[in-house]
């Protein structure tokens, strides 16, 4: 748990119980609210293979999560916290520019 809260540059073992907990939210409505979204554009089991289907369906779900994750990271407190996360990972998939952008906005 020290490695990790030192790499999250954390301090308390609670900031960490709240992470995680953001985490498994998150997680948790992402693949709740996937398949009625999938279902309103018409992507369904039943409509394309499987090997069509898992792939469509995460990339479509995977931006939902991003997004979610920030507010519900918000909504316990921890928003610094997972803008930090996201901004990491937008600049490691080369989308650094989304993160400027919204920075600009924050401040």
């Amino acid at each position: 748990m020290n490695k990790l809260k030192q790499r999250w540059n954390i301090t308390s073992n609670w900031q960490l119980v709240i992470i995680f907990i953001v985490f498994a939210i998150t997680g948790s409505t992402a693949a709740y609210i996937s398949k009625p979204i999938t279902n309103t554009l018409g992507i369904t089991k039943e409509s394309m293979s499987l090997w069509l289907y898992w792939p469509l369906r995460l990339v479509l779900i995977f931006p939902l999560y991003q997004i979610l994750l920030v507010l519900i990271g918000a909504l316990f407190g921890q928003f610094k916290f997972f803008w930090e996360f996201e901004k990491k990972m937008l600049y490691k998939m080369k989308l650094g520019f989304i993160a400027d952008y919204f920075d600009k906005k924050l401040q």
